[in-house]
Formats: structure tokens, sequence, C-alpha cells
């Protein structure tokens, strides 16, 4: 994608060949800052205070942690030590684990004075998976979008509400629930979007809508409860959110309040679509709502606010009661019951295990067994 013209991607190798470079999205929508991370440290910090985010961009980072932590020290302890730091990072996107595990299944055979090479290979491909897989949910989901734009009688314009940010600031490139947006925009599709402001940390408010009008998409933030409302009064065409984790029967946990828009959604016949990557499936668990580690984040997220001032300053402030404590639950589940189809790199398939098999074959001997 393209920030004031000039294509790029959210992570990278810097120029030295070794350090990493990534966008410190906590400055954004009010500044573009890019950070070097130069140890497996300083990329667990930038996974744990949110400076990256998006289950595809946290695997990415994990991932060349590990090539950060192999440049210090290859040796074993070395390697079991940053994949555990790494790990404990955010406890819900499985993409993280995912790319640890794959970091340890190249790494760990090797001697250690073939790791570091290896490593940094192993990030790259996995780098320019997410790109491809991205890429083809994106064209998948574009069908859906032109046929909801045909059963329209292409009048007026086609309005997609989404919450919180699934683009490229969340992935490695294109994004996966936004990826479709983009394209049907470059297609000539009359494209508006409702974006989310997604609370208690605004991805919506302060990265989709950013994205998107770098992109020149048409699109209005609105407040987190304004969904229903625009349901009921026919204002959306259809809904499509990004996913953290989905298990094997087709249950989604996203950024918490994705659950009320698609409770919403289904009692107005408005289709709820998942951008689905198929490394945020774990096939090991079926119940999302009673298996699905929900993250509990700090409450200073939800009663303090940072924007810019009108002397173009920006400031943090507080906007709850002093004393008042707040509950930040980061993360909620859907039920796949409430999704209408999964998108997949594969192609779309019903929210089911058998839905979902039909296009992961091959994962059939992981599947648990219902509960």
């Amino acid at each position: 994608m393209k920030v004031q013209g000039v294509p790029m991607r959210s992570i990278w190798v810097e120029s030295d060949g070794w350090s990493v470079g990534v966008i410190d999205q906590t400055r954004l929508p009010h500044a573009f800052v890019k950070v070097k991370l130069s140890t497996a440290d300083e990329a667990g910090h930038a996974i744990r205070s949110m400076l990256v985010r998006g289950a595809p961009l946290i695997g990415a980072t994990a991932a060349y942690g590990v090539c950060l932590a192999m440049r210090q020290d290859a040796s074993d302890g070395a390697l079991e030590k940053a994949l555990t730091m790494l790990r404990a990072t955010r406890p819900t996107a499985v993409n993280l684990h995912w790319a640890l595990d794959g970091m340890r299944q190249v790494l760990a055979p090797l001697k250690p004075s073939e790791r570091v090479e290896a490593a940094y290979r192993q990030a790259a491909a996995l780098c320019d998976e997410d790109v491809a897989i991205n890429r083809a949910i994106g064209e998948h989901a574009l069908k859906l979008f032109q046929e909801a734009w045909d059963k329209k009688g292409r009048k007026g314009r086609l309005n997609v509400l989404t919450h919180c940010n699934a683009g490229w600031l969340a992935t490695v490139d294109w994004g996966t629930a936004l990826a479709p947006m983009y394209l049907a925009h470059d297609a000539g599709i009359p494209l508006h979007v409702w974006v989310d402001e997604t609370r208690p940390r605004n991805q919506g408010a302060v990265l989709t809508a950013w994205e998107l009008g770098q992109h020149g998409v048409p699109h209005t933030v609105i407040a987190d409860n304004v969904g229903g409302h625009l349901m009921q009064h026919g204002e959306v065409d259809l809904c499509i959110v990004g996913t953290d984790r989905t298990t094997a029967r087709g249950d989604v946990a996203n950024k918490i309040g994705t659950y009320l828009k698609a409770l919403a959604a289904k009692d107005n016949g408005v289709p709820f679509y998942v951008a689905l990557p198929s490394p945020t499936i774990d096939w090991t668990i079926q119940d999302g709502v009673k298996e699905i580690p929900i993250e509990q984040r700090d409450g200073a997220e939800l009663s303090d606010v940072t924007g810019r001032l009108p002397s173009g300053d920006i400031a943090t402030v507080r906007i709850t009661p002093p004393g008042s404590p707040a509950a930040n639950y980061a993360f909620d589940v859907t039920p796949a019951r409430l999704v209408t189809a999964l998108v997949t790199e594969r192609g779309v398939c019903p929210a089911t295990e058998e839905g979902m098999l039909s296009l992961f074959p091959e994962r059939r001997a992981q599947r648990s067994p219902a509960k």
C-alpha cells in the first residue's frame, strides 16, 4: 500500500541488513513515525505496547524478534528464551504462536552458526506469505462486494461497515477485511465505508480512517454504537471484519464490540463476513467462548484518551472520574452461527467446521473432537 503516494509495507529490514523497521502506530494519525528495532526485547516491547498490532503483523514482528535474538546469541538456550518471551507478549492472537512455532521448527535443528541467516530467511518468507494470503482474501471478498453491488441495482453507493483495523497496518500489506475495499475502490465500485471508532484504543478512528484516506477510499467515522441504527435504516449493505483467532468450528475472536455488530447484522438481515487468513485458525479448539483466552489490558486505555489540541500539541487526558475502576476487555467472541461466511485465501466457505475443512482438507487430522 502507499503512504503519501510511496509504496511500503508495515515491517521491513533496514538498509543495514539486520535491524527491523516498523511504524509506531501509537503515533498515528497525528504523526507518521518509523521505529528501528535492534533487539528481541525491543520487538517484544513493540508488540506489548501496540506500536505494532493486528494478528498477522504481531506474528511477523515476533519472527523478526527471533532474528534479532539470534544475532546476539544463537545458542539453544537463547533461542528458547526468546521464544518464551515473545510468546508471552499477547495471549489472544494465534498468529503469534504460529509464527514462533515456525521459527523454532526451522532453527532448532540447525547449528548455532547457521541460525541467523536461516532466521532472516524464514521471517522474510513468512512476510511474503502474509502478503500473498491477504491479496487472495481481497480477491475472493471482492466477488461478494460485486454481488452486493449488483443486488443493489448498481445504484447509489455500496455501504460497508467494518470494526477495528484489519487493513495493511494490521498485516504486512493489503490487510484482510480492508483488502477487498481497496480492490473494489480501484475497480470503480462507488464504495463508502462506515468506520467504527473501536473504543477504547480507537483503532478504527485512528488507523482504519487514516489508511483509507491515504488510498482515497470514501469513509465516515462513527461511534461504536451507531452501527445497529444504520442497519435498521438500510444504510449498511454488508459488514466485514478481521479476526485474531478462529476456532475449528468457526467461532471468531476479534476486537471487543465485534459480537454486538454481528448480533445487529443478524437481526437486520445484513451479511456479516469475516476475512480469515488461515494462520489465524486454531484447529485445536472448538468453543471460542469457553476456550479462547481474552486479553484484559490496562484500564488507562479506557479512562484516558489522546488527541491533538487546538494548539497542535498532542495530549493525553482522563475522561473518567478519579477512583472509578475500568475493566478493559480487548476481544470478544462471535459465535459461528452469526457469521454469514468466512473469506479465506482459498475461497469463501460457511462458518462451520465442515465448511472450513472443505477448503483445508489437510487439517482434518488436527481437528479436535466436538465438545
